[in-house]
């Protein structure tokens, strides 16, 4: 196999062969409309992208200068002669997937050519298995998926959701936590489209009446992205779920997700410690998984033995014992932990506690030299130790074993290229009068934000907290307590990142209801 040429190489290439040499392509350089006549495998293959006509020449870029049959391949198909631009492979493929991405079409002009076709007959042949595993790339109902995972990856969404109703199909896309509705196929594709996931999931796609879960991989545009699938039945049909995770984007740093300089302080000291449980608490959807991996991150992975057990596993962490919870074979959170127990862990991650024998056997565990990492729902950093109590976990055991909590909620990030000052009309207290918002514009199609952070309240337990724990007192006092010791809730977290203009106070609102209530709006 041989390897790329460096790019010292490839510019004295470039040079012996008398063409310039360029290290980036600029998109404005490109004219999209010659891109349709060159096939996106011929481009990626051969390593070559069309940029424009100039003098009646075609500028083509060239990663590998030397391949002169498929230059002249270019040059007839165009009916013209060709002028080189050599570029470094990577940057060229790079430029491919992005300019070709352009011209893909949107899943709405993929239904919308549907309309001249025969949609009865399209459905009678789709809903059937055997045909369904025959259908090539050029099928419509191929067509309309593979356009709605592209879009779905372009515009960065989270979720897919392809809900039957009576008369109608919807597709809506959850971007930063908000649903979107994106389009309504024809209801007759319905069965043809969940049989195609079924398919591309390995799913059972005879079987109509039960729950299944799946996942595959697609690679779009150079992204590799893997999907996890959801069907369940419903009264006017199965209902899909696809979750989307961008392997691209890996583990982010505690910083990367929106900690302040003090919180990440503590998260390290409480990381540093050779036992004890640490939770992350917060709703369903509020990244709690994520600060998991951030947290482990920042863990030694050489002289430490960390073993998680996830459902399901997200992203696959070098130097890490992953476990995925399978149910099917009693291998829960409970079973898994106990097992591992018996692997000498230093420190281990266990995704959720959901009942009382795996919030047991966790502080056990940390009770006995281990590090333990995990979530719980609840709503704020204090009522966990309630909710551990609850669950049945004596309060001295949860004092003993718990080392600090942390409560989260995701906001979404003002868009920083149509982000703009505005005077705040009411003077609420711990804000400045000049605030900021997104106008709208391309790059967050409209919608003012572009992504999303975290606002925290982090509470480490220390003996006074520990004392108040063992003789019940109410979560309202712990918190009380932890306020004047100088914990931010998440109230506070969530104002500090609306006057630094990082977020919206509207949307710290939506996300802090209950808190907020007070608040002059």
């Amino acid at each position: 196999m041989t390897s790329e040429p460096s790019l010292d190489s490839l510019k004295d290439t470039a040079q012996r062969l008398g063409f310039p040499f360029q290290e980036r392509i600029d998109d404005q350089q490109c004219d999209s409309a010659l891109l349709s006549r060159l096939p996106l495998g011929f481009a990626r293959s051969r390593q070559l992208l069309p940029l424009r006509e100039l003098d009646g020449r075609l500028l083509l870029a060239s990663g590998n200068p030397t391949d002169l049959l498929s230059q002249d391949e270019v040059s007839r198909l165009y009916g013209m002669p060709i002028s080189v631009l050599v570029t470094a492979p990577d940057e060229l493929l790079a430029a491919i997937n992005r300019l070709y991405s352009r011209t893909a079409d949107t899943a709405r002009e993929v239904v919308e050519n549907l309309v001249a076709e025969d949609l009865s007959t399209i459905a009678t042949e789709l809903a059937h298995p055997q045909d369904l595993l025959d259908l090539n790339d050029e099928a419509p109902v191929i067509r309309l998926l593979n356009a709605i995972l592209f879009q779905a990856v372009k515009e960065r969404a989270s979720d897919i959701h392809i809900e039957p109703y009576e008369r109608t199909l919807e597709v809506r896309f959850r971007i930063d936590g908000i649903l979107h509705k994106l389009l309504e196929p024809p209801k007759l594709l319905q069965e043809a489209l969940v049989s195609r996931v079924k398919i591309m999931a390995s799913l059972n796609i005879a079987e109509k009446r039960l729950p299944q879960d799946g996942r595959f991989k697609v690679l779009v545009a150079g992204h590799e992205v893997d999907i996890r699938v959801s069907i369940v039945p419903t009264f006017f049909g199965e209902r899909t779920v696809l979750r989307l995770l961008d392997r691209k984007q890996g583990v982010r740093s505690l910083t990367e997700i929106g900690f302040s300089p003090r919180d990440t302080g503590i998260m390290e000291r409480l990381l540093a410690r050779s036992n004890g449980i640490i939770l992350v608490t917060g709703p369903t959807g509020s990244g709690k998984t994520t600060t998991l991996y951030a947290a482990i991150s920042r863990l030694d992975r050489q002289e430490k033995n960390i073993i998680t057990i996830e459902d399901p596993i997200e992203y696959q962490l070098s130097g890490v014992g992953q476990i995925q919870v399978n149910a099917r074979i009693d291998l829960t959170f409970a079973a898994g932990l106990r097992s591992v127990l018996r692997q000498d862990p230093d420190i281990i991650m266990l995704g959720e506690i959901r009942d009382a024998e795996t919030a047991e056997i966790a502080m056990q565990a940390s009770l006995t030299g281990h590090l333990v990492l995990s979530t719980l729902h609840t709503n704020d950093a204090a009522t966990a130790i309630t909710r551990l109590i609850d669950m049945g976990i004596e309060p001295f055991m949860v004092a003993s074993s718990l080392a600090g909590i942390l409560a989260q909620r995701l906001v979404r990030v003002i868009c920083p290229h149509c982000r703009e000052a505005y005077q705040s009309e009411q003077q609420i207290p711990g804000l400045p009068a000049t605030l900021y918002r997104g106008r709208g514009c391309d790059r967050c199609f409209g919608q003012g934000t572009l992504g999303r952070t975290g606002i925290y309240e982090l509470l480490p337990v220390d003996a006074t907290l520990c004392s108040m724990i063992t003789r019940r007192v109410p979560s309202g006092e712990i918190k009380e307590y932890a306020i004047s010791r100088g914990m931010r809730t998440l109230r506070d977290d969530g104002l500090a990142k609306v006057a630094a203009g990082i977020t919206t106070l509207e949307e710290v609102l939506r996300v802090t209801q209950e808190e907020y209530a007070d608040l002059p709006l």
